[in-house]
């Protein structure tokens, strides 16, 4: 194995609420750094003091008016204030940055679900975002009647949008990965894997596909 195979490295994982991909972003990152690398997590929407504000307005029950496209800008502007405050440090030092959500959510939720296109979202992010990409994006995939079991019975805004809508969401993480797997040189590597499967399963594919992404 490349000693320097996590070194400098960004990888998302993604997917529709309730997916597990906090929990596989946790396994990740704790056996990436079992073989002794520096890793870093961060929360997209948050992290930032300017971040968290934002976060607050996105998932806060008091903005149900607000429209898709405002939705995408101020997922943007907390990413671009995260990009420059603390992944391209952490990038920068050496680190292995191993985040759940990115560029990828937006196209889903506000690019899919949302009706403002998916080719739009990655349009904008290439003006606000230094880095659109990151290295490896894994989708975790899971059926709505599965996902939406496993969420909190409090609700954010977001998680509140209704059946109709999460299921747009799931469509839109495929028809993202069917538009940008095949141009890996600009949008890195793209894997779907069905996170329908028992927690230590889902885990050892996760691994695999990183490592098969990142050592291509």
């Amino acid at each position: 194995m490349n000693n320097d195979i996590f070194t400098s490295k960004f990888v998302v994982l993604d997917g529709p609420d309730g997916c597990g991909k906090t929990t596989q972003t946790k396994l990740l990152s704790a056996h990436i750094e079992s073989l002794g690398y520096k890793v870093e997590n961060f929360r997209d929407p948050g992290t930032t003091i300017i971040g968290e504000a934002i976060r607050g307005i996105l998932l806060g029950h008091d903005y149900h008016g607000m429209d898709d496209n405002v939705e995408l800008l101020l997922y943007m502007a907390a990413r671009a204030q995260l990009w420059k405050e603390k992944i391209a440090p952490a990038l920068a030092a050496g680190s292995c940055v191993v985040m759940d959500r990115w560029l990828s959510s937006s196209c889903a939720y506000q690019g899919y679900a949302g009706g403002f296109g998916i080719e739009a979202v990655v349009d904008i992010a290439n003006i606000s975002l230094k880095r659109s990409f990151p290295d490896t994006t894994i989708i975790l995939d899971l059926p709505l009647d599965k996902s939406s079991s496993r969420l909190d019975e409090s609700l954010d805004r977001m998680e509140a949008k209704g059946d109709i809508y999460h299921r747009k969401v799931r469509d839109g993480y495929i028809e993202f990965a069917k538009l940008y797997k095949s141009n890996e040189g600009a949008a890195g590597a793209i894997h779907i894997i069905d996170a329908s499967q028992d927690i230590e399963t889902v885990q050892e594919i996760v691994l695999e596909k990183v490592l098969e992404s990142l050592t291509a």
